[in-house]
């Protein structure tokens, strides 16, 4: 495949990841998660075979010398300012959801650990175990 054609091939791939990107910030906007495309396997896949082109195709420029078509340039500018808009949003939106389970999880341990001033026990309540969540950065 001559450079051209291999930079052609990775702009399409670009697009349609951008496209996919799209409709997934799209969709996190409608508050509707279940229908981001870029978790199917079928993107998962172009995903995967844009690394590889792409990667093929940085290899060929550098040995040629030769720089990418602007319109390729234009392409991944695009794409990767939608990957930032998603990866932003994503971030946002898990900070969000973890705030929420860190409030209920400290609301139910308040409800558990209220001692009682007239009770048999005035031993201090259970942990709360029901909720946990992921603390990962």
């Amino acid at each position: 495949m001559s450079t051209n054609q291999a930079a052609e091939h990775v702009r399409a791939l670009t697009e349609r990841l951008t496209t996919a990107l799209e409709a997934d910030i799209a969709a996190l906007e409608k508050a509707r998660p279940q229908e981001m495309r870029s978790v199917e396997p079928e993107m998962q896949q172009l995903a995967a075979v844009y690394a590889r082109e792409a990667q093929a195709l940085r290899a060929q420029l550098a040995q040629s010398g030769a720089k990418p078509p602007p319109a390729l340039v234009t392409a991944t500018k695009a794409f990767r300012d939608a990957l930032n808009r998603q990866t932003r949003m994503l971030t946002r939106l898990r900070g969000a959801t973890e705030g929420m389970i860190r409030a209920i999880a400290e609301d139910v341990e308040k409800r558990r650990s209220v001692t009682r001033p007239y009770g048999a026990s005035l031993a201090p309540g259970r942990q709360p175990n029901a909720l946990l969540y992921n603390n990962v950065a």
